[in-house]
């Protein structure tokens, strides 16, 4: 169906020791050509929600639906093929710092290699074609011979981002892609992500630390507590308040110069859907 959403996690479970769920009955949807930013303390479960879309880590209970089909019960070679449909960006960028931009972002075309291939990095011209194109597309073409361990942190995040597209993804998954960077670097990585949703119906469902960036970027934004949807919505409704019972801030006035006490009232975080 047309209205159908490209990504849609019912009721999503996962538990490390059995005992303390890192996410605990997660449900949201993530539409076609959408931009999704999800936010959160440290240790709300952000990385472990994107983990469990493309089973780099496996969920406990509850369903993760990519197209139609619920990735949990894949087999291998039906989860490789949809690996190669899921593109990812990383904090730490994953990078071979010895190798090439070019060859840093070849990697990405290994899902569709034979063992043989995959394994002596044996690339078609094509191929290679297609890796300087996703490098000019994010700003490089001129470093695809550079070696990634001399590029700057923004650069190896734009390689990161090259290596995604050349997959030709239909959804790609960043996790806190901009945690480590400058603000210029921040925007932009977060405007070529942009730019994909917008301009190449890339959906993009990202973790992110600074709120002021979700709003920017975002059509919806999440929010995980304790490893629960806390509140889900349009940018617009993620006001001071609701942002801060997101984060277990809290609201009132500051303790008087005399040091008197005063009273300070938790910021719940409201219902937004939106």
């Amino acid at each position: 169906m047309p209205d159908e959403p490209l990504l849609s996690i019912d009721n999503l479970r996962k538990t490390y020791d059995g005992a303390h769920y890192a996410l605990d009955g997660v449900s949201l949807s993530v539409g076609r050509g959408s931009f999704v930013s999800i936010i959160g303390s440290s240790g709300a479960g952000k990385s472990t929600l994107l983990r469990c879309v493309n089973r780099l880590v496996e969920p406990t209970s509850g369903s993760v639906v990519f197209e139609g089909r619920d990735v949990c019960g894949l087999g291998r070679a039906d989860l490789r093929r949809v690996r190669m449909r899921i593109g990812m960006v990383f904090q730490n960028y994953n990078l071979v710092g010895r190798q090439t931009a070019l060859a840093n972002v070849l990697q990405g075309r290994l899902g569709d290699k034979g063992a043989f291939s995959g394994a002596f990095g044996l690339f078609t011209a094509e191929e290679k074609r297609a890796g300087l194109e996703a490098l000019d597309q994010v700003g490089l073409a001129d470093f695809a011979y550079a070696r990634a361990d001399e590029l700057s942190g923004g650069q190896k995040q734009r390689v990161g981002i090259a290596r995604a597209l050349v997959q030709k993804p239909v959804l790609i998954l960043a996790d806190e892609p901009v945690a480590s960077l400058d603000p210029h670097s921040s925007r932009t990585v977060l405007e070529l992500l942009k730019r994909a949703s917008t301009d190449m119906g890339v959906s993009c469902l990202v973790s992110l630390h600074q709120v002021e960036y979700a709003v920017e970027f975002s059509d919806r934004i999440v929010g995980l507590a304790h490893g629960s949807v806390c509140c889900t919505g349009a940018p617009s409704a993620f006001d001071e308040q609701t942002v801060a019972g997101i984060y277990d801030s809290y609201y009132g006035e500051e303790s008087a110069a005399d040091g008197s006490a005063v009273s300070h009232a938790m910021a719940q975080p409201r219902c937004c859907e939106g």
